[in-house]
């Protein structure tokens, strides 16, 4: 099982002494590499800046006002060639899930602040006399990130004013063509939690996680253009690719390994096996800061 801890390692990889917490009123929002930091020195008023933590001493008392204040430091570090072009899509600013939101940020702003970003993942599977086949999609060559690689069926994030259900339906319907009455019936099995050191900063991300039996008949179709092409492949040459190859984008790695171990592909007396069940909820940066 050591191509399973590779996997579960590359999604982990980062260095705590690399990136000092952000702070506002005692709880950590966020991780700031160092040269993040220092460029975060151009605001003295909103933030002090030190060696070990980055504090936001003038974050203004509204959740609107927040937002608004850090959109506007967040612009500039993109004039300056520090951030990518936005996203338009806020996610929550939070020490834990997304409904204690202190402010909203870009999804393309979050990973050079190391703010949590949540997303939802579904495994689409069909039970056969074979056994189970899994649906996987193969990401559009266009895409920003991984193009070409093999994803999850259903893969999103999850943006900041959109309950589980109502986000996962609108997944399934631009990814795979699913009435919302078929992604309805997913069924939710956990979630996968992870910190990568990424291009732009740290990502300590959590991904929800769901289970659809699928019809036989079923036919996924993409509508949005963010896939190219759909297979539907036996789990166990699913859990070969996993293990020997670098063909899925890296978090959906994840997604999978814990399907595998809920559908018994992974058995309990493997001498790795409490390794990779840790694994797949990896502790995120503390949230609150002494």
């Amino acid at each position: 099982m050591r191509g399973l801890l590779e996997k579960i390692a590359a999604c982990n990889a980062w260095e705590p002494g690399a990136f000092v917490p952000l702070v506002a009123r005692g709880v950590q929002l966020g991780s700031l590499r160092h040269t993040a930091a220092e460029a975060l020195r151009a605001w003295p008023r909103a933030f002090q800046v030190t060696t070990t933590a980055v504090e936001w001493i003038d974050a203004p008392a509204t959740f609107a006002g927040r937002t608004a204040a850090l959109e506007a430091i967040a612009l500039t570090l993109c004039e300056q060639g520090l951030l990518p072009d936005r996203q338009d899509e806020w996610y929550p600013v939070t020490a834990s899930g997304p409904a204690t939101a202190w402010c909203l940020i870009d999804r393309a702003w979050a990973p050079f602040f190391g703010m949590r970003a949540f997303g939802q993942h579904l495994n689409g599977y069909v039970r056969t006399a074979r056994g189970l086949e899994m649906w996987v999609a193969r990401r559009a060559a266009d895409r920003r990130h991984y193009p070409g690689r093999l994803d999850n069926l259903v893969g999103g994030g999850l943006p900041y004013g959109l309950g589980l259900a109502e986000n996962l339906r609108k997944e399934c319907a631009e990814e795979a063509g699913m009435a919302a009455e078929l992604a309805d019936r997913a069924l939710p099995v956990g979630a996968v939690t992870y910190c990568r050191d990424a291009e732009l900063g740290l990502k300590p991300d959590v991904m929800f996680c769901y289970d659809l039996e699928l019809p036989d008949d079923f036919q996924p179709r993409c509508t949005d253009g963010e896939v190219e092409s759909f297979e539907r492949i036996s789990l166990e040459e699913i859990s070969t690719i996993v293990r020997e190859t670098d063909a899925f984008k890296l978090n959906c790695n994840l997604v999978i390994i814990d399907f595998m171990i809920r559908h018994g592909l992974i058995p309990q007396d493997d001498p790795d096996y409490i390794a990779i069940v840790q694994g797949l909820r990896s502790p995120l940066p503390a949230s609150t800061v002494p």
